[in-house]
Formats: C-alpha cells, sequence, structure tokens
C-alpha cells in the first residue's frame, strides 16, 4: 500500500486526484463541524445515544448526527436509496430494462436514485426532528418564534439540503477523484469517529498513566489482529476454472483457453450486517421516537435489546441478529451472482466447466457452490458482528465504539478498493507511456 501510494504520487495526473479526493473530503468533514442554530447539543446527542440505530448512523457520519451539525444525516440516504433502488431493480421491468441500456440507462437511474434520496432524506430529517421533540430542552423553539413546527421546518429543510451537498461531493470525488466517492466519505467518517474516541481516552488520562498506556497498546495489537483476520478472509476466493473450446473460423483458430470463475467469501460485503442491525432496531427506533414513555419501549428494552439488563433479553437480541445475518446473506448472494445468467454466457462463448455438462447442469453447480461459500460468509459476519466489541473490551470498556462491527468491515474494504483503484491507474498510466 505505502509503494502503491508512493508510485501514484510520482505521477502528475494521478496526484492531482488525490489531491481533489482529500480537499473534497475535507469540505465533507468540515461541514460535519457547523453547527445547526436552535439545537442545544449536550441534549442532541444524548437523544442520538438512547437510540441504536441513530447510534449506528453517528459512527459512519463521524459524530456528525451526534453533534447536530450541517451533514448530521451524512451519506445515509443516498445509500438507503441506492439499496431500494437496486433491490428493486431486479423486480420491477422498466427499472431492469433500464440497467441492461448501458450509459443512457445508468445516467436515468442514477436521476431516479437522487430523487429517492430528497425523499429519504426529508423522511429521516422529520423522524429525527420527532425525537428531539421527544428530548426535553434539545430544540430551542424561542429562536422560531416559539413554534416547534417552524424550527421542525427550518431543520428539516437544512439537513435535507446538507444530505444532498454530501451526495454531490461523494459524486464529485468519483468523477474527479480516485475510487468510489460514496465509499470514501464513509471510510473518513468511521475514522474520524475512531480517532475522536482515542483522543478521547487520551485527555481521560489522570493518575494511573502507565495503565492507560497498556491499555491503547493492547486494544492497538487487537486491532491489528482483528483486521489482518478479516483482509485474510476478504481476499480469500474460490476458483472455479472454465474451459473455452477451440473454434475455427475461416483461416484462423479462437478460443481454446482457461479462465476462472471467482467466488468471494464476503461477496455481499457488509451489506447482510447493514440489513441486519436497522431491521433489528427498527422496532425501538418507532416506539422511541412516538411513545418514549410507553410500557412497550421498557418492554423491548427488557426483553430485546443488546443492552438489556436482563440475560434472556441479550440471548434473544444475538439470536434473532444471527438469524436475520444468515438471512440477508444468502437474500443478497441470490442477487449479486445468477448461476442461470453465469451458465448461459459460459456457453454462448462455448465455454464448459470440467467434468460438468453446459447448461441447467453447469448453473445446478455453481448454485451450489455460491450456497456453500455464502453459508461460510454468512458465519464469518455473525463473527465479526460479536468479536470485535468482546475483544476490545478485554483492552479497555473506553474503546469497544472506537470500531463499529460493519466499521470494521467498511474500513477494510474501501481500503483495499483504494489500493486496487490506485494499481489500476498507475498501470494505465504506465501503458500508455510505453504506447507513445
Amino acid at each position: 500500500m505505502i509503494e502503491t501510494l508512493k508510485n501514484a504520487f510520482r505521477n502528475k495526473d494521478i496526484r492531482k486526484k488525490i489531491l481533489l479526493t482529500l480537499l473534497f473530503l475535507f469540505v465533507f468533514r468540515l461541514g460535519c463541524y457547523i453547527p445547526i442554530p436552535g439545537l442545544t447539543r449536550s441534549a442532541f446527542a444524548e437523544a442520538v445515544t438512547g437510540n441504536d440505530f441513530f447510534a449506528l448512523m453517528s459512527g459512519i457520519t463521524g459524530n456528525a448526527l451526534a453533534n447536530g451539525t450541517l451533514f448530521a444525516l451524512g451519506i445515509g440516504p443516498y445509500i438507503n436509496a441506492s439499496i431500494i433502488i437496486q433491490l428493486l431493480t431486479v423486480g420491477i421491468p422498466p427499472l431492469e430494462r433500464l440497467s441492461k441500456q448501458g450509459e443512457e440507462g445508468r445516467k436515468k437511474i442514477t436521476n431516479i436514485t437522487r430523487i429517492v434520496t430528497i425523499v429519504l432524506a426529508i423522511i429521516q430529517s422529520v423522524g429525527i426532528i420527532v425525537l428531539f421533540g421527544n428530548s426535553k430542552d434539545a430544540i430551542r423553539t424561542d429562536l422560531f418564534f416559539d413554534s416547534l413546527a417552524f424550527a421542525g421546518i427550518y431543520m428539516t429543510i437544512v439537513y435535507t439540503a446538507g444530505s444532498c451537498l454530501v451526495m454531490w461531493i461523494g459524486e464529485r470525488i468519483t468523477e474527479y477523484g480516485i475510487g468510489n466517492g460514496i465509499s470514501m466519505i464513509i471510510f473518513i467518517g468511521i475514522l474520524s469517529t475512531a480517532g475522536t474516541t482515542i483522543i478521547e481516552k487520551f485527555k481521560g488520562i489522570s493518575g494511573d498513566v502507565g495503565g492507560t498506556l497498556l491499555e491503547l497498546g493492547l486494544f492497538v495489537l487487537i486491532t491489528v489482529i482483528l483486521f489482518f483476520c478479516i483482509v485474510f478472509v476478504d481476499l480469500a476466493e474460490r476458483k472455479i476454472p472454465v474451459q473455452y473450446a477451440k473454434q475455427v473460423r475461416g483461416t484462423k483458430m479462437y478460443g481454446g483457453q482457461s479462465s476462472v470463475i471467482p467466488m468471494k467469501i464476503t461477496g455481499s460485503g457488509v451489506m447482510p450486517l447493514i440489513f441486519a442491525f436497522a431491521i433489528i432496531s427498527f422496532p425501538s427506533m418507532i416506539i422511541g421516537l412516538f411513545w418514549p414513555e410507553s410500557t412497550a419501549a421498557a418492554g423491548i428494552q427488557i426483553w430485546f435489546s443488546g443492552s438489556s439488563p436482563e440475560w434472556y433479553g441479550q440471548v434473544i437480541y444475538t439470536l434473532a441478529l444471527c438469524l436475520l445475518i444468515f438471512a440477508f446473506s444468502f437474500f443478497y448472494a441470490q442477487i449479486q451472482f445468477n448461476p442461470e445468467d453465469v451458465s448461459k454466457s459460459i456457453q454462448q462463448n462455448g465455454g464448459f466447466i470440467q467434468g460438468i455438462r453446459p447448461g441447467k447442469p453447469t448453473a445446478q453447480y455453481l448454485r451450489k457452490i455460491n450456497k456453500r461459500i455464502t453459508l461460510f460468509g454468512a458465519i464469518f459476519l455473525t463473527l465479526v458482528a460479536f468479536i470485535p466489541s468482546m475483544a476490545f473490551s478485554w483492552a479497555s470498556y473506553d474503546l469497544v465504539g472506537v470500531f463499529s462491527t460493519t466499521g470494521i468491515l467498511i474500513v477494510v474494504s474501501v481500503a483495499l478498493e483504494f489500493d486496487k483503484q490506485l494499481q489500476s491507474q498507475i498501470m494505465m498510466k504506465n501503458y500508455k507511456g510505453f504506447l507513445k
């Protein structure tokens, strides 16, 4: 990675893209510190921390949500809109036709995604305002003519505009910078949250300096081990060999080559974890927004919560989360990899898998392999959902929230993807210079 960065900075064009990426990320982080008039920051942070779903979103935005700043929603609405459109593309024929129309269809789907992003940003903004309305002294209505409705409309507009601005920054990074801008924004938000937590740990050093340094050293060691294991599994893949038959066309012979179909263990990425955490947090989020003082809210906190004071509440929560991770892993694997389409493509190009007949037997073979790999991927994601927090608690309970379960996977995948993008850019420049 370090050698790749050195080679990238030696090239003027790539160096310019890296600097533009850093500039856009700096603008994003600057917006994460611009406060919104009318909010009491302490009450705002307390309301967000008390909700598991909003706490997860705050970690992705670099604590911008907990601080009540301009970019409080971050890139969340755009991610949700992209997921929704991607899922609808499978089931709605017009969207499926657009996805197969090349560049023009991609532009239309992008515009639809932007519209859905604005709608979701408005909905999330209203939900946050309702949450604040249930918290005492969270909103200063004296700045809005003592009208909570007027304050809510103002903040909804500001948060929606901030989310659209973050979406624009992400698209500009993709167009003018290095790699996927949306992923880079999430990446920098998670690292910012981790950095802030570690800095607060240093500020809290009082008498036992040696003990604190020992905790930080143990935390660094555990982090390195976890990242090594996750990178090792993330790069693992099953390669299915494909042989292409020789074909004679005129006086020339084509084919006769061998290739592979790479199938990654973590092909679905972090999406099953995001889906699982979102679904399992949805009931408590809704009840917390509209009926925070009800019996149902207290019952969910006891019977169905990761922070339940009773052991049976934590057990039920853990089992439900594991089942959701497995369900979404298999669901997302079916969307990402279609054995019938792959089998048809292999057959049309004169290829075959050794020992497997072309057509339906090949599709059945690929489906069986995909299910086995997805099973191991689901087990891996389930372990990632629980092991990091347990491992970090061995170092210090203050450092448990430095990296969330989804945050670790996102950081690893984005860093690996950024390295691949840099290598491909360097390779393109080298080929271009060779041809000249």
